[in-house]
């Protein structure tokens, strides 16, 4: 199906678009271009998401950052699957291999709203996909190296509130008045703490219910931390 055919069914039925959009490395594929020139014209880029988008990481700086001023126009969002995009891209690289992600970092710095996702779960794509999306946020800070202390407060959106902006649930999203009880808790006390201990999840919550709920870790062996040495 051509791009120009999906946006027109979009607007016809009034839903969201979700086009995994060159996951390539070759830097000179532009279909994430016309996407965007598309959804510009029609002012539906906030209910459009370009997924993937590997041949932009092999992008030229001219020509990415001219396309990120147009990024910005239409308001587009953009989804990288760390761990599937660094296995999938750059295998047929001598070296340097190219980590195979998008501008995670430029889209964050110039407000381009972009998430992180996997979606493969066991398969020939990406074998180890179990959905723990603590290990694709490790993963994809490190591949796109945004672990600096401004970077860090606005890491974990890339897993949470960044998304609901993909799929235009923003609205209902957050623990306000009104709006899902949906959540998880950490185990830990910051965004620092709990991205660099790699946190666990304590408990799940969906609509104010609990889909699990983690036991209190025992230890065979009782801990005194109050000895000194």
């Amino acid at each position: 199906m051509l791009l120009e055919d999906i946006v027109e069914l979009a607007l016809k039925y009034n839903k969201l678009i979700d086009v995994h959009c060159d996951e390539t490395d070759d830097p000179h594929s532009r279909f994430v271009e016309l996407l965007n020139a598309l959804v510009l014209m029609e002012d539906y880029g906030t209910k459009t998401t370009a997924s993937h988008t590997c041949s932009f990481g092999s992008a030229d700086d001219s020509y990415a950052y001219r396309m990120i001023d147009l990024f910005k126009k239409s308001k587009m969002n953009f989804i990288s699957c760390p761990t599937e995009n660094a296995y999938l891209q750059g295998r047929h690289d001598s070296y340097p291999k190219r980590r195979g992600l998008t501008r995670v970092k430029e889209f964050m710095e110039n407000g381009i709203n972009i998430a992180f996702a996997q979606d493969s779960i066991n398969d020939p794509w990406y074998p180890a996909g179990n959905g723990n999306m603590m290990n694709i946020l490790d993963n994809g800070i490190h591949l796109a190296q945004i672990m600096s202390p401004e970077h860090i407060q606005k890491d974990l959106d890339l897993i949470t509130s960044n998304g609901a902006k993909c799929l235009n649930i923003q609205d209902r999203y957050g623990l306000d008045v009104g709006k899902d009880a949906n959540f998880i808790v950490l185990d830990g006390d910051s965004p620092f703490d709990v991205i660099r201990n790699r946190a666990g999840v304590l408990a799940s919550v969906r609509k104010g219910e609990y889909l699990f709920k983690q036991k209190p870790v025992e230890y065979e062996v009782e801990l005194d931390l109050g000895v000194k040495y």
